[in-house]
């Protein structure tokens, strides 16, 4: 059986559609109760921040705590790089990864604080696939409610999410479309994408 990052390298260059089903069958560790206990944790945190009160650079670096505890950030930010990832030097990953991992924070960051005066509850889980599927619905002063759903898998006996999926928008399909014309627009230079990710979310 392929190890986890025999998994994570094929996945890599492969569509977001396509990566989800190359998931590591570890998930099925998981059940129902485990993927919505966890996706509980996250959402207290999340509306813990949301209702802070806090600056907004404040909250941000409480948003990356968030996602480096409960997420799979590396596996969210090589599905993002696409085939690129293939090439890339060790150095240079590494660097990418780091630099993801606050971008990723600070642009989902942004659409938390959009839930401030509101907040997310969490519904129920289901299997999909080879992860769970746990929904959850925000609700916010003056809009009708809706959906938030969580990807969550169990690797190396972490239990993570894996992707967000608000009002019908993948993160990782948005993200790999995102990144990649980022990096087109830098001729491939994954450095300079890693550089210039410090700045951009």
């Amino acid at each position: 059986m392929p190890s986890d990052l025999t998994r994570r390298n094929l996945m890599i260059g492969l569509p977001a559609s396509v990566a989800l089903a190359a998931l590591p069958h570890g998930a099925w560790a998981l059940n129902t109760g485990q993927a919505k206990a966890l996706v509980d944790q996250v959402v207290g945190e999340v509306n813990a921040v949301i209702a802070s009160g806090k600056s907004e650079s404040a909250m941000f670096k409480e948003f990356e705590r968030i996602f480096v505890r409960y997420a799979d950030v590396r596996f969210i930010a090589q599905s993002s790089l696409g085939p690129a990832g293939r090439s890339a030097s060790k150095s240079d990953l590494n660097a990418y990864v780091k630099a993801f991992q606050g971008y990723i924070s600070r642009k989902y960051g942004r659409r938390f604080r959009e839930f401030i005066g509101g907040r997310i509850e969490v519904q129920e889980a289901r299997p999909l696939k080879s992860f769970f599927e746990v929904r959850s619905v925000a609700h916010l002063r003056g809009q009708a409610p809706f959906r938030l759903d969580w990807h969550v898998f169990e690797k190396s006996g972490k239990k993570l999410f894996f992707n967000i999926i608000i009002e019908g928008v993948n993160m990782l399909a948005a993200e790999r479309t995102e990144i990649g014309a980022m990096l087109d627009k830098r001729r491939g230079d994954i450095g300079a994408l890693a550089a210039d990710l410090q700045r951009a979310g």
